[in-house]
């Protein structure tokens, strides 16, 4: 397969040779750790987080990486090993950023990573870890996908049928070259990953199961990101997640397809920018100031 565009370009060769990709161990009973890339000012506590959609790695977040740790933000993308359902994921996130000896956190989610970071904040709202929330193309409820009786034999199935099951949610044709240099990096992405990676996030991403924003009174912002033209979730699932948080700050992009954090980089971190910006000078800031 060749490489796409923007693994090509001097952007991405930069972001790869210029930040380390760290593997972090947290589980005692596995050799497949977390992977993250780290930049910023370490001396920030409550750091910007990214999490990948299904078919993500932890570099699809480059852009983000170097657009806004250039402006004094600390962020950091994760890349999770395999888990089977969403309580150990959350639990091995909680590890993570213990490990990470991080206060709190804001979770920039992107489709599953969006809903995991919103069932993270549910998961440690006993005690709050989650400061705020960008949700980029994402969904509250995992009912939508009507795959909850294959999720149980994704474990079984060959890389090459899974692999087929995510492409096809890809748009086959676009005129735009971004949002195509987008995808295809998507796809060179997606073909990297193994079979358990990819049968235990289809696992997560299929198996019911809701948030209950009751629990999430400690997450003191909501941005959801969000494209006008055509992406995979269809807009009752994006009227849904509104509902579920009716003080969010709705971020609309004309277009940007299913990956505006690559295709848009520039509006989705100014978005993020703006989101942040506001915890600025507190004890919650992802800024070094």
């Amino acid at each position: 397969m060749s490489s796409s565009e923007f693994s090509q370009s001097l952007e991405y060769i930069s972001f790869r040779s210029s930040i380390p990709l760290r593997t972090i161990l947290v589980e005692s009973n596995t050799e497949k750790g977390w992977l993250v890339y780290d930049s910023g000012p370490k001396t920030v506590k409550c750091p910007l987080i990214c999490l990948p959609p299904i078919c993500g790695t932890a570099d699809t977040f480059f852009k983000q990486i170097l657009g806004l740790s250039a402006k004094g933000i600390r962020v950091i993308s994760a890349e999770h090993p395999p888990y089977w359902s969403a309580e150990d994921w959350c639990a091995g996130f909680k590890k993570l950023i213990d490990y990470l000896e991080l206060d709190k956190v804001h979770l920039f989610g992107a489709s599953l990573g969006g809903f995991l970071a919103q069932k993270f904040a549910e998961y440690t709202s006993n005690c709050a870890r989650v400061a705020s929330l960008i949700l980029c193309n994402t969904f509250s409820d995992t009912s939508v996908f009507h795959y909850n009786d294959k999720a149980a034999i994704f474990w079984m199935m060959p890389s090459l049928v899974l692999k087929k099951m995510i492409m096809a949610n890809f748009p086959q044709e676009h005129n735009d070259k971004r949002i195509i240099d987008s995808i295809d990096f998507m796809v060179e992405k997606l073909d990297s990953l193994n079979q358990q990676d990819l049968s235990s996030r289809l696992t997560i991403n299929c198996t019911n199961c809701s948030i209950d924003t009751s629990l999430l009174t400690d997450v003191q912002a909501v941005t959801i990101i969000d494209v006008f033209d055509k992406c995979v979730l269809s807009s009752p699932v994006r009227e849904r997640l509104y509902k579920f948080y009716p003080n969010a700050k709705l971020a609309h992009l004309k277009t940007g397809g299913n990956f505006p954090y690559l295709s848009r980089s520039d509006e989705v971190n100014l978005h993020l920018q703006i989101h942040l910006r506001k915890f600025y000078g507190t004890e919650l800031s992802a800024y070094d100031f």
